[in-house]
């Protein structure tokens, strides 16, 4: 079957505006909804030091309203019309994306050109934001069991600043951020020349067209952001570390390695030595670690796929009373094995079968493909990679993975992290428990906005808007505060008029 079922192909158009925005269209009639997707080029890689944790921090801030949409409208707005939305922030890219009935494709175009246009990046905003993205960090890292862990690793594997700090950023650098800083970032790396357009579903294209036209053509350009220099030497920043977690039930460890960036020559086979290793239930170490000798409570594993140097690493959770030491030997040699002997012909055709179902299940979100899409447009100018991508995965062989796994994995060249509960590691001679120290971590222009699109959008919101029930997270989107009395979005226009300029209230 591997052999010979193909993928159909995906229809992708794409253009671009005279300011830079990149747009990219994927018609698909088979549903009638329409999923939009909007990526920044900008993530932890673009911060520097003294300034990191800006690019999550817009996460927040681009729902707290803009010149026609009131705090939290966007949520309001979105769920009125049964769609929904998410916002997620990563090393690479920021990203904002929601799915609605076909009919409300004018609805999402307006409420994210509104946002790229006129962000209120004010003093009052950055303010509960910063408060917002604080109690975030407490509440799904520091309170957390090993979660604070997955921060420390990167800057065990690498030393460039730009690949080793965290998403979520340092506290210390957003409570000494003002509003000016605030404001020049979002002007540089909010501009439509740093972000890619997508939309994906049941749309006329020449109609959407004339939509983006109308909503996004007037916004300025600017100045390019600068270049990143996400370079590394090849030996990891740390081989060994420990981290004592307060909120750990009993000991864990994470082996790390620096690999290749995404789609490089040795990155494919690498993904799927991983996928070998510890993708699901049939995966390597699950059955021996976890269903053969019944050592370990969890393992699982994976790849931070980057443009730059990428990591991948293996989290393993024994059970009470085994020896995490040999625990740690007996997955180091499964690694050798697979850098020794390569997988066998049957592994192959899991991986191949797996690779195809999981291809054909997800492409049946137009979501999906929204994202997928506009990650080749923006990491690679060249979105039609979502029809060719597979084959890289299909067309790699079993020494070709023997090989990677030998280069990369078998190596000393790796991070070990062990992980100890903060109690057993305070306790003292006498056996009491000692107090453990907490776990350390590291304009808009003008005012030119064409009207609202006609009849989808919606009524007036309350004065105090309601949230979803499932606001956009990843990472976690606050509950606002109570808004000053916020601005009514513009009453819609009529379509033979596209440039007038809403009223507001």
């Amino acid at each position: 079957m591997s052999q010979t079922f193909q993928l159909p192909q995906v229809s992708i158009k794409q253009f671009q505006l005279q300011n830079g925005l990149r747009v990219v269209m994927s018609e698909d009639h088979s549903v009638p909804v329409v999923s939009v997707a909007v990526y920044y080029n900008t993530g932890s890689r673009n911060e520097r030091p003294g300034r990191t944790g800006f690019a999550h921090l817009f996460e927040h801030m681009m729902f707290q309203g803009s010149e026609n949409v009131p705090k939290a409208g966007h949520f309001q707005f979105i769920s009125n019309a049964g769609g929904t939305m998410n916002g997620t922030t990563s090393s690479e890219r920021t990203n904002y994306f929601q799915t609605l009935p076909a009919n409300q494709l004018p609805l999402a175009l307006w409420l994210e050109s509104d946002r790229m246009r006129s962000l209120k990046v004010t003093q009052e905003n950055l303010d509960n934001q910063r408060e917002a993205v604080k109690e975030e960090k407490r509440l799904r890292i520091d309170n957390q069991p090993y979660v604070p862990a997955f921060l420390r690793i990167d800057e065990l594997i690498f030393k460039n600043p730009a690949n080793a700090h965290s998403t979520i950023g340092s506290m210390e650098d957003l409570d000494e951020a003002t509003v000016t800083d605030v404001q020049e970032f979002f002007r540089i790396y909010y501009a439509p020349n740093n972000a890619v357009l997508t939309i994906v579903g049941d749309f006329d294209p020449v109609d959407a067209r004339a939509l983006v036209e109308r909503y996004f053509a007037t916004i300025p350009r600017q100045q390019d952001p600068p270049g990143v220099d996400v370079s590394e030497p090849t030996e990891v920043a740390q081989r060994e570390d420990t981290y004592n977690d307060p909120h750990a039930p009993a000991p864990a460890f994470v082996i790390g390695w620096k690999l290749p960036p995404r789609r490089t020559q040795d990155f494919y086979p690498l993904s799927l030595a991983f996928d070998l290793l510890v993708e699901g239930e049939s995966s390597r170490l699950y059955q021996k670690l976890v269903k053969g000798e019944e050592s370990v409570v969890q393992i699982q594993g994976g790849i931070d796929e980057r443009r730059g140097p990428s990591a991948g690493f293996i989290f393993a959770l024994p059970k009470p009373g085994t020896d995490v030491a040999q625990i740690r030997q007996a997955i180091m040699t499964e690694i050798k094995r697979l850098a020794t002997e390569g997988p066998s012909a049957e592994e192959m055709e899991k991986l191949r079968n797996n690779l195809l179902n999981d291809s054909v299940r997800s492409r049946q979100s137009s979501l999906f493909r929204a994202q997928q899409i506009s990650e080749y447009a923006l990491y690679d100018n060249d979105p039609t990679l979502f029809n060719t991508e597979l084959d890289h995965y299909l067309n790699a062989v079993a020494p070709e993975i023997r090989d990677a796994a030998a280069r990369y994995l078998n190596t000393d060249n790796r991070v070990v992290l062990d992980i100890v509960p903060a109690h057993a590691a305070s306790e003292g001679e006498n056996g009491e428990a000692q107090p453990a120290s907490p776990p350390s971590s590291t304009q808009p222009a003008g005012s030119n906005q064409p009207g609202a699109p006609p009849p989808t959008v919606p009524q007036r919101p309350p004065a105090q808007p309601q949230q979803p029930t499932q606001p956009p997270t990843t990472p976690l989107q606050p509950q606002p505060p109570r808004p000053e009395q916020p601005q009514q979005p513009a009453d819609p226009p009529s379509q033979t008029q596209p440039g007038t300029q809403p009223s507001g209230t």
